[in-house]
């Protein structure tokens, strides 16, 4: 299973998902959905902006995590 680390991100910077929707140009439901871990696809370019905007690497971002441990 591949976990978003968005929410985590977002709390580091005491940041609401207005305040990245607005700063990054991504819709908010994306970004709504990136948060609650339920987006099932994820564009090239999402990933791109919103590592550059959390200077963050992809790897940062995303991690793979073990079903078992569920």
């Amino acid at each position: 299973m591949i976990k978003c680390n968005l929410s985590t991100l977002m709390g580091q910077k005491k940041l609401k998902i207005s305040d990245v929707a607005r700063e990054t140009g991504i819709h908010r439901n994306t970004i709504t959905l990136l948060y609650k871990e339920e987006a099932t696809r994820v564009e090239l370019k999402v990933i791109e902006q919103l590592c550059k905007f959390f200077d963050c690497e992809v790897g940062d971002f995303f991690e793979i995590i073990d079903d078992q441990q569920n």
